[in-house]
C-alpha cells in the first residue's frame, strides 16, 4: 500500500522542511526510503528539535522557518558529504539566512506548476493548514466546493510560501470535447465544464491564470494548452481529424489565449491507438504550421519520465527533438525533465544512471543532439522534478545533471521548473539551487564549470522570461505593490507558515 507523503510523515511524527525520500506522482509504485534517506530524516528531526529548544521556539514554527530548511541541508551534508552551501549559523540565527541569501536576488519563473482541482490530488485536505480561513477567503470568487480549496492552496504554496515570482500553469494529458454524444457542437461559454478535458483542462488553466493575474493586478501567471496532434481522431478512416484538431487549436489560442503548448507524445487521450513523434511530417508538422499561423510558437514537451505508459513510453525518448527543431528554427522547444528517462523514485533508476560517466539514459540523447548541432538554439532543457528528485536521492548525480546541461546547452538555455505541487511548496527546491554548486573534482574530471550568480539568475527566471517575452525589470518594479504581494504580507503578518507537506506518493512504511 502507498499513501501521500505528508500523511506518512504525520503518522510518524515527521515534520521535515524538505522531502526525505523521493515521491511518486501516482503513476507507479515508489521505491521505499533507503538507508541514507532515513539517516537524513533522523538527523533533521533530532537537530531541529534540539535547535528549537535552544531558541525557545515551537518546533513546528522552527521547522517552517528558514532555520529549519537550513537544518535539512546541514543534515544532508552530514550523510551525503559537503554538497550544499549551508552554515551552521543559519540553523540558529534567523537573520543569517536573509543576510546570505537575500530574497530579492533572483527573479524566479517556475515553468512547470500543477494543481488539479481535487481530482488526482484529492487527498489534499485544507484542515491541515493553520490559516484555513485566510487561505479559503483570499479574494477569489469561487464556489463553496472542493475546487474552492484546491486552487487557493496552490496559490498559497507557490506564491506565499516560496520566492516564486511568476509561474506557468502546466498541462497534463487531456482532450476537450467539442461535440456531445448526439453529435451536437458544444456552444457554451469560454469556460465550460461540459468540455471536460481531463484532470487539468486548458480552459481551467486559462481561467486560473486570469484569476491570479486579476487578483495581483499584474502578470504573475501564464498557462499552457493541452491540445496535441493525436487528440482528435476519425475512427472510421483511422486518421487524424484535422477539422476538429484545428478547431481546438483555434479555440485554445483565440479564446483561452494560452501562452504555450504542453505535449505528451507518449499518451493517447484521443484514443487514436498510438502516440506521436515531434518529427512526424504527416501528423505533427501540420499542427506546427497551424500554430505558427496563429502566432503561437512555444512548445513545452514532456520527455523522459516515461512510465506513464507501458506501451507508448518509448515515445518519451527525445530522439525526435532533433529533426523537429532543425526543421522549425522559428519554434521554441522546452524539454521538460531534461528528458531523464527515470526519476530516482522509479525501481529501475539505478540501471539508467552511470556514475562513471555521469550519463543518464535518454538525457544523454538530448545532450548528443546539441553536440551534433552546436548552432541549434531553439531547444531548452527544463529541470523540473529531475533536479528535485536528485537533491533528495543523489547530490552527486544532481551535479552531473546540471553540469552537463550547462556545459552542452549553456546556462542561457537551461530552464527552471519544479513540478510542484507534487513536492509541496517549491521553496526547498529553490533553496537547494541557491546552495547548489558543482564540485572541483567533477569540474576537473568532466569539464563542468562552477555556476556563477549570473548563471543561476538565468536558470531561475531570465531564460524563461526570454522565452515568454516577460519584461523582468518592469515586473521587479511592480511586484512589491501588486495585490498578490500585499496578500502575502498579510498572510505572513498573521502567522502564515509553510506546511512542509509533500503531496506525492510513498510506500506506507509507517511501522517500519
Amino acid at each position: 500500500m502507498w499513501i501521500p507523503k505528508w500523511v506518512r510523515d504525520r503518522k510518524k511524527g515527521i515534520d521535515s522542511p524538505m522531502p526525505t525520500q523521493v515521491v511518486s506522482n501516482e503513476e507507479f509504485t515508489p521505491r521505499p526510503q533507503n538507508k541514507r534517506q532515513k539517516q537524513v530524516e533522523y538527523l533533521i528531526d533530532q537537530m531541529g528539535t534540539d535547535n528549537a529548544k535552544k531558541l525557545g521556539m515551537d518546533r513546528r514554527a522552527y521547522m517552517a522557518s528558514s532555520m529549519g530548511l537550513a537544518t535539512a541541508f546541514l543534515a544532508s551534508n552530514k550523510v551525503y558529504g559537503n554538497h550544499w552551501d549551508v552554515d551552521e549559523a543559519e540553523t540558529l540565527e534567523l537573520g543569517a539566512y536573509e543576510d546570505k541569501w537575500p530574497k530579492s536576488e533572483y527573479f524566479i519563473i517556475d515553468v512547470q506548476a500543477h494543481f488539479t482541482n481535487g481530482l488526482a490530488l484529492g487527498f489534499r485536505d485544507m484542515k491541515i493548514f493553520k490559516n484555513q480561513e485566510f487561505v479559503k477567503n483570499m479574494g477569489f470568487n469561487l464556489k463553496e466546493d472542493k475546487e474552492a480549496y484546491e486552487f487557493p492552496n496552490f496559490v498559497k504554496e507557490m506564491f506565499f510560501d516560496s520566492e516564486t515570482s511568476m509561474l506557468v500553469i502546466s498541462g497534463v494529458p487531456g482532450k476537450e470535447v467539442l461535440y456531445d454524444r448526439k453529435g451536437v457542437k458544444i456552444e457554451g461559454p469560454v469556460y465550460d465544464k461540459n468540455r471536460k478535458g481531463g484532470i487539468l483542462p486548458s480552459w481551467i488553466m486559462s481561467m486560473r491564470r486570469r484569476d491570479i493575474n486579476e487578483m495581483a493586478g499584474s502578470q504573475r501567471a501564464l498557462c499552457q494548452g493541452n491540445c496535441a496532434p493525436n487528440h482528435y481522431w476519425d475512427e472510421k478512416t483511422n486518421t487524424q481529424d484535422k477539422s476538429q484538431l484545428f478547431e481546438q487549436i483555434e479555440r485554445e489560442v483565440d479564446l483561452y489565449k494560452i501562452d504555450s503548448w504542453k505535449w505528451y507524445c507518449h499518451t493517447d487521450p484521443g484514443r487514436s491507438g498510438n502516440g506521436f513523434r515531434l518529427d512526424d511530417e504527416k501528423m505533427t508538422y501540420p499542427f506546427y504550421e497551424k500554430s505558427k499561423q496563429m502566432g503561437l510558437k512555444k512548445f513545452s514537451v514532456h520527455k523522459g519520465f516515461s512510465y506513464q505508459s507501458k506501451t507508448l513510453g518509448h515515445l518519451a525518448n527525445p530522439a525526435d527533438v532533433e529533426k523537429a527543431a532543425l526543421d522549425h528554427p522559428d519554434l521554441t522547444f522546452v524539454i521538460y525533465h531534461s528528458a531523464m528517462q527515470h526519476a530516482p523514485s522509479f525501481p529501475d533508476f539505478d540501471l539508467t544512471f552511470d556514475p562513471n560517466t555521469g550519463d543518464f539514459a535518454w538525457h544523454d540523447v538530448l545532450m548528443k543532439i546539441k553536440e551534433r548541432n552546436p548552432g541549434m538554439n531553439n531547444v531548452y532543457p527544463e529541470i523540473g522534478s529531475s533536479f528535485g528528485t536528485l537533491v533528495v536521492d543523489n547530490p552527486i548525480a544532481c551535479q552531473h545533471l546540471i553540469g552537463k546541461n550547462v556545459k552542452i546547452y549553456g546556462a542561457d538555455h537551461v530552464v527552471w521548473g519544479t513540478d510542484c505541487l507534487w513536492w509541496g511548496t517549491p521553496q526547498w527546491v529553490i533553496d537547494a539551487f541557491k546552495r547548489f554548486q558543482i564540485s572541483d573534482e567533477l569540474c576537473e574530471k568532466f569539464g563542468y564549470t562552477k555556476l556563477t550568480k549570473e548563471d543561476k539568475a538565468k536558470i531561475f527566471g531570465l531564460n524563461a522570461a526570454k522565452i515568454y517575452g516577460v519584461d523582468v525589470e518592469a515586473q521587479r518594479k511592480n511586484l512589491p505593490k501588486d495585490g498578490l504581494s500585499k496578500l502575502k504580507v498579510a498572510y505572513l503578518e498573521e502567522g502564515g507558515q509553510r506546511n512542509n507537506a509533500a503531496y506525492g506518493w510513498v510506500r506506507n512504511d509507517v511501522n517500519v
